[in-house]
């Protein structure tokens, strides 16, 4: 049996905008902290919460499948610390723009995991599960980046960021159209 999660409101907290995640990565947090409400008070069966904040989010493909994935995580670290992980209410206004210790180790494992990042995923996964490199915890992590894994390395969106455009190609000239000779 998964043990329960810690739900405490004295943690102390990070403002969410100095944690380098993508808008993805930003996204799971309401959808991480429903399953640790659920954990810690089965009764409210807040595991329904999750899996509708991911399809609002994403849509059903996309959201339903990620929000499956965070679960195996969460279910993985749960069973790794016995303790638990400290977490906020997910339907506190005030607690949207802030994240506790733990749940920055989370999503910080997976930021580094879905781009390939070994060493500091690694040294993540070393903190989250209190030295004992969890191979459960691995695997469920890994499987996660594997099936959402965050684009190639260069300059990303950061939550709270302002979306920008930019140009990421050029359509070809008559030039270089197949069939004419130049």
């Amino acid at each position: 049996m998964t043990p329960p999660a810690l739900q405490t409101a004295e943690a102390p907290v990070l403002p969410l905008s100095q944690c380098r995640f993508d808008t993805f990565e930003a996204g799971l947090l309401p959808v991480l902290r429903h399953f640790l409400t659920s954990f810690a008070s089965p009764e409210l069966q807040a595991w329904q919460f999750a899996y509708t904040t991911a399809a609002e989010r994403w849509g059903d493909s996309i959201g339903l499948a990620a929000a499956q994935a965070l679960l195996r995580v969460v279910r993985a670290l749960l069973s790794a610390r016995p303790g638990g992980l400290t977490f906020q209410d997910p339907l506190c206004l005030d607690a949207r723009d802030s994240v506790t210790e733990d749940e920055r180790l989370v999503l910080e494992m997976l930021h580094h995991m879905r781009r390939d990042d070994t060493p500091p995923a690694r040294d993540t996964v070393e903190v989250l599960t209190e030295g004992r490199m969890d191979p459960d915890v691995i695997r469920a992590g890994l499987s996660f980046a594997r099936r959402f894994p965050a684009g190639p390395a260069g300059p990303q969106r950061t939550a709270g960021s302002p979306p920008s455009l930019r140009v990421v190609g050029s359509s070809p000239g008559p030039e270089s159209r197949p069939g004419r000779a130049i």
